[in-house]
């Protein structure tokens, strides 16, 4: 694992998954030339539900033919436990960013790409919109009230006020629970 330092608060490294690839993929043929080129979308991920149920709700409603779904998830830089330089972390999200790239080449037909970032959660998936410009940042939420959220702070707050991609906040259904959309 490689961290590239861009500046003193803001690390990152590349995931390497598993190459998935369509040999040929019919649909694509029949697509318009805007379509063709695809787009980004930007799903930042953590290893809890809310997470997989906003990842699961990008692919089916938001993710087409030739999108790019770039996963992102944020390590706190202040904390020597939670570490870019702890291989257990790494490994467990490399695990998890690979299950989640197949899962959408099956679901959707989509590439995958993977970023581990490290730094204050919101600023780091604000920074990789602005690097990447996607069309969309994805993300789930606990579902706290307002009041609780703007009391204690949000990821999913911070970057419906301070990105410069389009938001998409996703609020877990009650009756959801840990059931996906998919």
């Amino acid at each position: 694992m490689e961290t590239i330092v861009e500046d003193e608060d803001y690390n990152w490294s590349e995931v390497k998954l598993p190459s998935l690839s369509l040999e040929h993929a019919p649909e694509l043929d029949r697509e318009t030339g805007e379509r063709r080129r695809g787009r980004d979308i930007l799903i930042a991920i953590d290893h809890g539900p809310n997470s997989k149920h906003a990842f699961d709700w990008a692919l089916v409603h938001l993710c087409r033919l030739a999108d790019t779904v770039h996963l992102i998830h944020a390590v706190s830089s202040t904390s020597n436990f939670a570490c870019m330089k702890n291989e257990i972390v790494y490994e467990m999200t490399q695990g998890l960013m690979e299950k989640l790239a197949v899962e959408a080449m099956e679901v959707a037909m989509v590439q995958t790409k993977a970023r581990i970032v490290e730094g204050e959660a919101g600023k780091a998936i604000c920074k990789e919109a602005e690097r990447l410009k996607p069309a969309a940042v994805v993300m789930g939420t606990r579902g706290r009230s307002l009041i609780q959220s703007v009391l204690q702070g949000s990821v999913s707050e911070y970057c419906f006020h301070n990105c410069k991609a389009a938001p998409i906040i996703i609020v877990p259904g009650k009756e959801a629970g840990e059931i996906s959309v998919i």
